[in-house]
């Protein structure tokens, strides 16, 4: 009797030993910025272990497509863009956790398309998906040009969006097919900038769409960002120089929560809603936005340091929705941008 409880207790603790090792054992990633991440925990769908979207929110701030330009016969500028919908697309969205993202042109948020007011915008839109998509653009445009009663069927379906850009501003696109909360919570939208005609004052411009990632399916978001990826601002700061007029064309495109919202730390901004006026409506240091709201800030920072900026709604900054500004008094604007501000 005795033995054998001997050999049940031996049995017992191999059995539970083995369970252990294997319950442990490392499952490797690679993370968006390129780190290799070893870890023992949960991964939310063990479906998905690999991205097949390279997203760089550093490069997406700045990034501004302005088409392909032509003349018309009558003289107005021809802004001519080519928009790919697919919905196969996986993204690691913080690491080890992978998402099924619906993609214009490959990314989440999609390019950054602009004009100026008056120009004639004409977008190739192509859906390489397996459902139908539309391409919704907020503004104003023809009945026949909404992008909701004419959705473009799946496996190549095509349809050639053309409209007179305007009003000036900063506005949405996205996809306009039911159920709507679907196509939006998987990353079918992007930004249109209207430039007005005389131009805006020189400043580092840069674009943030504030989203969220509901990687479980329970309309709740258990990520957020500025730009998609959760804290990427916050291990990669965003370099500005003092004293230099930084412009942000700013969207919210956040579903399942009904208001978000941004604060600057150590500082003001003059803001412009929907950036339909050249005159800003107020200065603020926190404005607060429903979906698809969007506007445009201006700010200059007087003293060098870090400056946070983040959602005043806690469980969003806690969650991904945070980032920094380095200001610096010395900053090299071209070798940081690519972009030569002193000419």
């Amino acid at each position: 009797m005795l033995m054998l409880s001997a050999i049940i207790g031996v049995s017992t603790i191999i059995v539970f030993s083995v369970f252990s090792e294997a319950q442990l054992e490392p499952k490797v990633f690679v993370t968006h910025s390129g780190q290799i991440i070893s870890t023992s925990g949960d991964v939310l769908d063990p479906l998905y272990t690999a991205s097949t979207v390279e997203f760089d929110p550093e490069k997406y701030l700045r990034d501004f497509n302005y088409g392909r330009i032509s003349e018309s016969k009558n003289g107005q500028t021809v802004r001519e863009f080519t928009i790919i919908a697919e919905d196969d697309k996986i993204q690691e969205i913080s690491p080890g956790v992978f998402y099924n993202v619906w993609t214009f042109n490959g990314t989440v948020p999609g390019p950054t398309i602009r004009a100026t007011e008056g120009d004639l915008v004409r977008i190739h839109f192509i859906n390489n998906g397996s459902k139908s998509h539309t391409m919704h653009f907020h503004g104003i445009h023809p009945a026949e040009m909404d992008g909701v009663f004419e959705a473009v069927g799946p496996g190549g379906g095509q349809f050639t969006y053309e409209f007179e850009a305007g009003p000036v501003g900063v506005h949405p696109y996205h996809c306009h097919v039911m159920p709507l909360e679907e196509h939006i919570s998987h990353g079918l939208y992007g930004v249109y900038i209207v430039d007005p005609k005389e131009g805006r004052p020189l400043a580092d411009e840069m674009v943030m769409v504030l989203n969220g990632f509901d990687t479980d399916f329970d309309t709740e978001n258990n990520f957020y960002a500025a730009n998609s990826i959760p804290f990427y601002y916050q291990h990669h700061p965003i370099q500005i120089k003092t004293n230099e007029l930084i412009r942000i064309y700013v969207v919210n495109m956040v579903e399942f929560d009904p208001i978000n919202n941004l604060h600057l730390h150590g500082n003001l901004y003059n803001y412009y809603p929907t950036g339909t006026s050249t005159v800003p409506s107020t200065y603020t240091d926190m404005i607060t936005l429903s979906q698809t709201e969007r506007g445009i800030m201006e700010f200059k920072y007087d003293y060098p340091g870090k400056y946070l900026f983040h959602a005043h709604k806690v469980e969003f900054s806690e969650k991904g929705w945070v980032g920094i500004f380095l200001v610096d008094d010395n900053l090299d604007q071209k070798s940081q941008t690519g972009i030569d501000y002193e000419n």
